[in-house]
């Protein structure tokens, strides 16, 4: 069993090689790793609250109550949100919350667990 790369685009472990180039059969997008690798795309790094570095498929909790845009509720302290996956823009984190549905947050109000 070898170890291939997530899917950059979708994060689907279940990645696999034909020729030169990895394939994501979910998303069906396909990339040369090395290509990858010269380019630099993996250079971004998304650290929490305490500086810790946060990676796909890693565990966080809410550090501080976040009102939800559009409607009068909250996000208390303490949320927990699993499996969350690293997306590029203001907000750096997409997940899903028990309660709340999909969102995204930003780094900085999170601490990983």
């Amino acid at each position: 069993m070898s170890n291939l790369p997530n899917c950059p685009k979708c994060s689907s472990v279940y990645t696999y090689e034909d020729g030169p180039l990895l394939v994501c059969p979910e998303c069906s997008h396909e990339w040369d790793p090395a290509a990858a690798m010269a380019n630099g795309e993996d250079s971004k790094v998304v650290k929490d609250s305490n500086g810790n570095i946060l990676s796909n498929g890693d565990s966080v909790s809410v550090i501080k109550d976040l009102k939800v845009k559009g409607t009068s509720s909250v996000i208390k302290i303490g949320t927990k949100a699993k499996n969350i996956r690293l997306i590029d823009g203001d907000h750096d984190i997409e997940c899903k919350l028990e309660g709340f549905g999909a969102m995204k947050l930003k780094s900085e109000y999170v601490k990983k667990i």
